[in-house]
């Protein structure tokens, strides 16, 4: 498939820039595939489209404050850097982005604080944008996360083109988030309240998880016009033998196996067997879904509705089926439903 297959018109109005007032309670549009039949509900609804022993699957990582703001030595020029991993815990070294780029160069020292306790050099170009730092911090290395948390903003993504509020540290996390590691947060969990997993619970519904510590890459433009060319950055993942073991029983008594998010399928789907189960996983994964794609361990999925040209909106349209999705979106304009991170849900189920 091509990139222009998927692009459309999304006015600024229907990017969501809050979350709604109750997690449960953002629109829920269900897109059955065998049917073609689309409906209108509550978030909250979807536990009426599954039973006992059918099973949701997480994606339980914890995303960091991993936006800061330092000033260049010597001109004092107030520097955005953006936390993409860790290197090196020893050293102290993290792979970042930088903005404004032009101006950071190898041997540049940043600071950070009002006090300047956090001092961080530049040592290596990767990207137009990437760097990489070494830190600099009198004191120990639990002292030195600890500062980076009490410097460091939520990160939420440029689109929705406001400053951070207080109520993002926590509505820009999922409620179930466990496994810090993450830039940006999985946002299809961000609609679990407490009371709906209660409730999942008390109807016999199984939960589990697994891990992807999310990148930015996952929200890099496609710039190849043909999908198969484009790479996807490598986020690190986990699956435990307790997930595979759940999933593996629901897949044999044929129940409902629900993904929650792209980046859950992703997982998922990076940890297949060849007799068509779910193995243990520990690496790193840079699998790449679109049209056209056989999934293996899921029969149903949640996820948000997503840019344009998004590779998340190609995922979505290899599960929902292209014209299927293409159409959903359609209506999604036409019926006010809110688009991007804190905007509303589909689930796309048999």
């Amino acid at each position: 498939m091509k990139l222009s297959q998927f692009g459309y018109d999304l006015p600024e109005d229907r990017i969501a820039k809050h979350p709604a007032e109750n997690r449960d309670e953002s629109k829920l549009m269900v897109l059955h595939r065998k049917t073609g039949e689309i409906e209108h509900k509550m978030f909250k609804d979807v536990i009426d489209y599954f039973s006992e022993d059918d099973i949701f699957v997480f994606n339980d990582t914890k995303v960091f404050p991993a936006r800061l703001y330092g000033n260049k030595e010597k001109t004092g020029a107030r520097i955005e850097v953006f936390l993409l991993r860790e290197l090196n815990p020893d050293t102290k070294l993290w792979d970042v982005l930088v903005d404004p780029a032009r101006k950071i160069r190898i041997g540049n020292k940043l600071y950070f604080g009002d006090d300047e306790s956090l001092v961080a050099e530049v040592i290596d170009n990767t990207t137009s944008r990437g760097r990489t730092l070494r830190f600099l911090y009198d004191g120990s290395y639990e002292e030195f996360r600890q500062a980076l948390k009490d410097l460091g903003e939520t990160p939420l993504p440029k689109e929705l083109n406001r400053e951070v509020e207080p109520e993002d540290e926590e509505r820009y996390q999922t409620i179930f988030a466990s496994k810090e590691g993450a830039v940006a947060a999985p946002v299809a969990g961000l609609h679990f309240s407490r009371h709906l997993l209660k409730r999942l619970e008390i109807k016999g519904v199984k939960m589990t998880s697994v891990t992807m510590h999310i990148g930015l890459g996952t929200f890099s433009p496609v710039e190849v016009e043909d999908l198969s060319k484009h790479k996807m950055d490598s986020e690190q993942a986990f699956i435990t033998k307790e997930t595979c073991d759940v999933v593996n029983e629901a897949i044999d008594n044929k129940r409902k196996v629900c993904a929650v998010g792209t980046t859950t399928m992703r997982t998922l789907e990076s940890a297949v067997s060849s007799n068509g189960r779910l193995n243990t996983f520990d690496e790193w994964t840079n699998k790449f879904i679109f049209p056209p794609y056989d999934f293996t361990i899921a029969n149903c999925m949640i996820t948000n509705f997503h840019h344009p040209k998004s590779t998340l909106m190609m995922q979505a349209a290899a599960f929902a089926g292209y014209d299927f999705l293409k159409k959903a979106y359609e209506i999604a304009l036409k019926e006010d439903y809110k688009f991007s991170t804190y905007g509303d849900a589909m689930l796309i189920i048999d």
